[in-house]
């Protein structure tokens, strides 16, 4: 069987568990992060297979495993994920927490031709202001990717391979309090305290760096600010960092029923991302009965994620054996 064949069936063996509903959310999670894989590093023909295997899984009532969906097709770098995106950001039916992530994907894809979408929804009348927010930055996301400000920059290499709703700050001598003043500056572009926060999070990696625990304490801070959007994003970068001083800040994230569900939710997987250490576990196991179905489906993900964190698997996300076809 060649190899081709093989890539074809362990792509339609993974988008059937993908858009099973009767798949285990855990194992839907781990074959969307498998196609993502995909999607990012194969051949041409193959990635698209991928894309549209992630796409064909809008079609779930889930909105957690949606806000995914988009989260991943943005991380693709393909053009292929570009009309998926399109429609679920212009669906008013759709859950605002999975519109604003395609917002936020088209500005990861940073294609100039997204901005008339973006700047329509930026400033469309009553629309929901995680929307207003997120289309906000992806357009300054995709002006800085296309402008002669990102050539004369010189970025640290970053630890973490994703692509940001807002690159680090340029490399500086920028220290961890500047940067806190700039992140929690609520006169400043919500695109530069972006950048700040980025900035923050290099600063936190490794766990060992001098700067680290000043960086997560620093970042601990914006969970007062008054925008959903930043706060959940401050918990996302938690969940990248898995730095034991972000547990209290998380926790206190999660364990607050008046907090807004995209940020709880987000706490939760940065929490299941530590779980590896104590009493971490039995945080998240207060929350599977939760009133948000959002923060419940999160936390049984959280759950399978620190399964993994205390078994030291090498990869988190699951590619299933293609099946054998006789030659």
């Amino acid at each position: 069987m060649s190899s081709g064949t093989e890539k074809q069936a362990t792509i339609a063996s993974l988008r059937e568990s993908l858009c099973s509903e009767s798949t285990p959310l855990p194992i839907r999670f781990r074959a969307l992060f498998s196609l993502k894989h995909l999607a990012k590093h194969e051949a041409d023909e193959d990635a698209v297979a991928a894309i549209e295997a992630i796409a064909a899984a809008f079609a779930s009532p889930s909105a957690l495993l949606k806000h995914e969906l988009a989260y991943c097709l943005g991380q693709s770098s393909h053009t292929a994920a570009v009309a998926p995106l399109r429609t679920v950001l212009a669906d008013l039916q759709e859950d605002p927490m999975c519109r604003h992530e395609a917002a936020e994907a088209l500005g990861a894809l940073g294609d100039a031709s997204n901005l008339d979408i973006l700047r329509q929804f930026r400033d469309r009348e009553g629309e929901d202001v995680v929307i207003t927010e997120t289309c906000e930055i992806a357009i300054d996301r995709i002006e800085w990717e296309n402008s002669e400000q990102r050539k004369q920059e010189k970025l640290h290499q970053s630890d973490f391979a994703s692509i940001d709703p807002a690159p680090p700050m340029a490399e500086s001598t920028q220290t961890v309090d500047e940067l806190e003043k700039t992140l929690m500056d609520t006169n400043a572009p919500l695109f530069l305290r972006y950048r700040a926060m980025f900035a923050l999070r290099d600063l936190a990696s490794p766990p060992d760096l001098p700067t680290a625990v000043p960086a997560v304490l620093a970042l601990a801070k914006g969970f007062a600010d008054s925008s959903a959007l930043f706060r959940h994003e401050i918990a996302f970068v938690f969940g990248q960092l898995s730095h034991p001083a972000s547990i209290p800040s998380l926790t206190a994230a999660l364990s607050n029923v008046e907090e807004a569900s995209m940020v709880r939710h987000e706490a939760a997987e940065a929490l299941g991302s530590l779980g590896d250490e104590e009493g971490v576990e039995e945080t998240l196991k207060k929350f599977l009965h939760d009133k948000e179905k959002v923060v419940r489906e999160s936390v049984i993900v959280a759950l399978d994620m620190a399964d993994f964190e205390q078994s030291h698997q090498a990869e988190y996300a699951l590619i299933p054996e293609a099946p054998k076809v006789a030659v």
